[in-house]
């Protein structure tokens, strides 16, 4: 069982479901046979049963009107009766043993002792003798005796009282089963011919329908093998509604348009990393081409102290930045790895007052801080504090210096979720671009100079530390500018306002 398991695995699937059909049609074929031919045996069993009862009443009966007095007189009734019958003698047992007298029987050779048939020898003789002998050791009722010249027999025993008679009488009849066997035979050829005849059909039909549902699957197949080669053009063209293989198909394609998306995202981010750290190291390369070519002229003047302390502070300055570009790299890279964030309870009212204080220092804007909700918050503090810094350093990025206004608030969101919001009254964000500024490397204004623009990473280190958390990041449009907000899970507490509710606003720029 084991090998054809093996073996039907190796081959196709419509060689397997046309194999498994078949095996159920065999299977369901031998339950019909063996259900059918034991019943049409059964059947007849009981049809042979109630004809040799009749048959055997009738004889009694005969027997009772004939008022008989001796033995001879029974036996010659008897005798009489079976003569009388209008049977084949080779198809109906019938006999009556009479003590005192001569067994009256329409097959003599059964109950006489006798020389050998013609063609038979002594000791086959002496065998059927013995066979035949069961019918005068076998009790009264119903039983079934193989007899010789006459194959099983279906016999029925009675003992008899006759009123005048001076002892008990024995009749019997009986029937051989070979019409049991004839329609046994019959119903087994049928089923042969029938089950031949469904076994192909089974077969055949099996055989079309795995073709009709393998053909997608080798489509499927197919392309999957061109995007193994690295083509990821193709797709699957499914006809057909609401059925499993279009979903398959469906499925198939959207995957294949996730991978496009993601392979045409590494592609990019890829491009946009080698031309971020390509800038600063041009721009090193060149200061140090300079020096070497000063430190290297004809007139062998070396470069000033001046010279190469301002080579030093540009050199150190892009240093620095590729160091911070490398160090945002290295966290969207952790981002998707499950030791990425350090759970811990957060005192929230604590945690944004100490934020705010520090954020607040790093330049002259309005700075706004409303209502803070008072609660615990479960959240990774440091890399909490980093997405809350990267907001508000967007925000001061495209506000006016000392002018510019930046306003946070905190609110409860339903669901146990807290809700950061920083907004600003810089040029806003384009309704078709808010979808995008959380993508890595990606500017709202393509003609900002990078050095004052920055990477591009900052919100997409704050959607990757959302994303986290299982919260979630979005753009929006504030009055006047812009509005970004980040929400996440696990906040429980009242809503009561830190510092008895007042509004808290820090003005750095000497203005109300």
């Amino acid at each position: 069982m084991r090998w054809v398991l093996d073996r039907l695995a190796s081959v196709g699937l419509r060689w397997r479901l046309a194999a498994w059909v078949a095996a159920v049609a065999l299977a369901c074929l031998g339950i019909a046979f063996v259900a059918v031919y034991s019943g049409t045996g059964t059947q007849v069993r009981s049809q042979i049963d109630t004809e040799i009862a009749e048959d055997e009443s009738e004889f009694a009966h005969g027997l009772a009107l004939a008022q008989v007095r001796s033995p001879a007189q029974v036996a010659r009734a008897a005798a009489q009766y079976i003569r009388g019958q209008p049977f084949s003698a080779s198809s109906t047992l019938m006999f009556a043993i009479v003590p005192g007298a001569a067994t009256a029987t329409n097959r003599p050779e059964l109950f006489a002792d006798g020389p050998p048939d013609d063609g038979e020898t002594a000791a086959e003789q002496a065998q059927e003798d013995r066979l035949a002998a069961h019918l005068l050791t076998v009790g009264d009722g119903y039983s079934t005796l193989p007899l010789p010249d006459v194959g099983n027999l279906r016999l029925l025993k009675r003992t008899l009282r006759l009123p005048d008679a001076p002892k008990p009488v024995v009749v019997g009849v009986g029937e051989p089963l070979a019409a049991v066997a004839r329609a046994q035979r019959g119903v087994a050829r049928a089923f042969i011919l029938a089950g031949i005849l469904a076994l192909a059909g089974a077969l055949l039909g099996a055989y079309v329908i795995g073709t009709r549902l393998s053909r997608p699957l080798r489509r499927m197949a197919a392309v999957a093998a061109r995007v193994d080669a690295g083509d990821l053009a193709p797709r699957i063209h499914q006809d057909g509604q609401g059925n499993e293989i279009r979903v398959l198909a469906d499925a198939f394609n959207h995957m294949l348009d996730r991978l496009t998306e993601a392979f045409a995202a590494q592609r990019s981010f890829v491009a946009d990393a080698s031309h971020e750290l390509r800038t600063p190291l041009t721009v090193i390369r060149g200061q140090l081409e300079l020096l070497a070519a000063e430190a290297s002229s004809p007139q062998g003047e070396h470069p000033s102290g001046d010279e190469v302390r301002r080579v030093e502070r540009l050199v150190q300055a892009e240093i620095a930045r590729m160091s911070r570009l490398v160090d945002d790299l290295l966290l969207l890279a952790k981002a998707e790895q499950p030791q990425f964030l350090r759970i811990e309870p957060i005192d929230l009212v604590e945690f944004v007052s100490e934020l705010w204080q520090a954020s607040t220092v790093l330049a002259e804007r309005r700075f706004e801080l409303a209502e803070v909700p008072s609660g615990t918050l479960r959240a990774d503090p440091d890399r909490l504090a980093q997405a809350l810094r990267n907001l508000l350093a967007n925000a001061i990025a495209h506000t006016d210096d000392r002018v510019g206004s930046v306003r946070m608030r905190v609110q409860k969101a339903p669901g146990g979720r807290i809700r950061f919001i920083v907004e600003d009254d810089g040029p806003g964000i384009p309704a078709d671009e808010r979808a995008r500024v959380f993508d890595r490397f990606h500017r709202t204004d393509s003609a900002r100079d990078r050095a004052s623009g920055g990477a591009g990473l900052g919100l997409a280190i704050v959607d990757a530390i959302a994303r986290a958390h299982g919260g979630r990041v979005s753009a929006g449009e504030a009055e006047g500018g812009a509005r970004l907000e980040l929400e996440l899970p696990g906040f429980t507490g009242d809503f009561r306002t830190a510092g008895g509710g007042e509004l808290r606003m820090r003005v750095l720029s000497g203005r109300p």
